[in-house]
């Protein structure tokens, strides 16, 4: 199994080795979260594809999904790779698993054109007060035992162990509330300071999520413009420093506690930060539009916060596609943080160079796509007393989200509500015929019922039907190189 993986790696490498690609500048400094809750996934190759031919050189994963790994192989994409929460008790526990989980997901793709692994996420904002310490005890453990690992490896010099943090995990007084005054939580602020001097020990940074689009979410009263960067806010006077948004606020109450316990001086990382597109009534294209602009405009520039002034931040936008299968429970709108469309396509101008000009990104390539065929109300449907039961159900094990208040198809009448619900559960169920009954409630049909605000979507093709085949000369040096590495590989055993 290990010669084959090796091999699936090294036929990946050789695949970006044929593949030519031209930089975008000034995405440089950007990296770009790559989630994959869908029911229908991009292709791995295909989101690697989009990422390069956006000039996007870093990406940060939710773990180390082999498939992902392999289409990273040979990119030169830089790479933060993952351990979910629930694998931290044991890696917590036990040194020896954390050194197996170094050799089988980070040492296993660590060869010259292999995967270009920068950084090792230990959970993933495991101190939300929401999770009620359940990860308290064992997250600390964990990073020393995956850092101890990796240094034991010979490779810690190169790759570091991080926490992805909420930004929950600091604040300020509410007497005092303004950045310089940031300190971290009282209930884990032992825990954080012996966290952070770890991190200093192994030149390690500070991982931190930030996300202005949830301050106006959380607080009707929270000033709209404070969350964008285009200076139409109040500003808030912090002993003579003015702070025009909460991003730099937020940021800088970090740099205040990091300074606080001996460390204002430690690289931080925004492993997060980004504007959702629906689910939410300030969750709009628009809006994301808006906050990128501003964002990507001051990355590009170098400016830096008022703590730190005229200095690099290295930042992974949140995230690169949109996710049906994520959990709602924090609100609708976690469904759609992607800059692009669950099909890869952009949803609105978007200059990576920071220089405002109106321009698209590049989409995905080679997106195959099911029937155009639709499922909606049955117009003949007698008995609508099941109706509601049975939109119901396909809103259970479908995305409904868009029908929420406030969101891209709320409003429509009962009729486009239950079409909505039911053509959403047939093309995650591919588009069966059973998939569009609901006890004699729906029909097929080949007419769009999208309207002007809200898309009724068609799902794209998974699997092996979905994968896109290599032409031309490409396709000749491509091959050459994979039948020379399967050679190299499978050579003598």
């Amino acid at each position: 199994m290990a010669r084959l993986a090796a091999v699936a790696v090294v036929v990946a490498a050789a695949f970006w080795a044929a593949a030519v690609v031209v930089p975008v500048p000034g995405a440089e400094a950007l990296g770009m979260n790559w989630g994959t809750q869908a029911s229908h996934p991009l292709p791995p190759k295909a989101v690697v594809q989009v990422l390069k031919d956006n000039g996007i050189k870093k990406v940060k994963l939710f773990d180390t999904d082999f498939a992902a790994m392999s289409a990273l192989a040979g990119s030169g994409i830089e790479v933060m790779v993952a351990i979910p929460n629930n694998m931290l008790a044991d890696l917590a526990a036990d040194a020896g698993k954390a050194k197996d989980w170094v050799k089988s997901n980070v040492k296993r793709y660590d060869f010259d054109g292999g995967v270009t692994i920068k950084y090792v996420a230990v959970g993933n904002e495991p101190f939300l007060e929401s999770y009620n310490g359940s990860f308290i005890n064992v997250t600390f453990p964990a990073l020393q035992n995956i850092q101890n690992a990796l240094n034991d490896a010979g490779i810690g010099d190169r790759i570091k162990a991080t926490v992805p943090l909420n930004a929950d995990v600091y604040n300020s007084p509410a007497s005092h509330p303004v950045p310089s005054a940031g300190r971290f939580r009282t209930d884990i602020a032992e825990l954080m300071t012996d966290i952070v001097k770890f991190l200093a020990k192994n030149n390690a940074p500070f991982t931190v999520n930030i996300y202005p689009f949830l301050s106006l979410y959380l607080n009707d009263n929270f000033p709209l413009d404070y969350a964008f960067f285009d200076g139409g806010a109040t500003p808030v006077n912090d002993n003579g420093v003015l702070y025009t948004n909460v991003f730099d606020a937020n940021f800088d109450t970090l740099v205040a506690a990091l300074k606080a316990v001996g460390n204002g001086d430690m690289p931080v990382v925004v492993g997060e930060v980004g504007w959702p597109t629906d689910g939410d009534k300030h969750a709009k294209a628009s809006y994301a539009e808006r906050f990128y602009a501003g964002l990507l405009k001051r990355l590009a520039a170098n400016t830096g916060t008022p703590a730190r002034p005229n200095q690099y931040v290295e930042v992974y936008l949140f995230g690169l596609v949109d996710e049906d299968k994520k959990s709602v429970a924090p609100g609708n709108f976690e469904r759609h943080w992607g800059i692009l469309r669950y099909d890869g396509q952009p949803k609105f101008p978007m200059d990576l160079t920071g220089q405002g000009r109106n321009t698209m990104l590049v989409p995905a390539k080679g997106i195959k796509y099911l029937g155009k065929t639709w499922c909606a109300l049955n117009p003949n449907a007698k008995d609508l007393s099941k109706l509601g039961a049975n939109i119901d159900y396909a809103c259970t094990f479908a995305d409904c989200t868009p029908l929420g208040f406030g969101s891209t198809c709320n409003g429509m009448d009962t009729a486009g509500n239950a079409s909505y619900a039911f053509n959403a559960y047939y093309q995650v169920e591919n588009q069966k015929d059973e998939a569009c009954d609901f006890q004699g409630l729906a029909l097929p049909t080949e007419t769009d019922p999208s309207t002007q605000t809200c898309n009724f979507t068609i799902q794209i093709q998974t699997g092996g039907a979905a994968a896109t085949a290599l032409g031309g000369r490409s396709a000749t040096v491509a091959g050459a190189a994979v039948l020379w590495a399967l050679l190299q590989l499978l050579g003598p055993w």
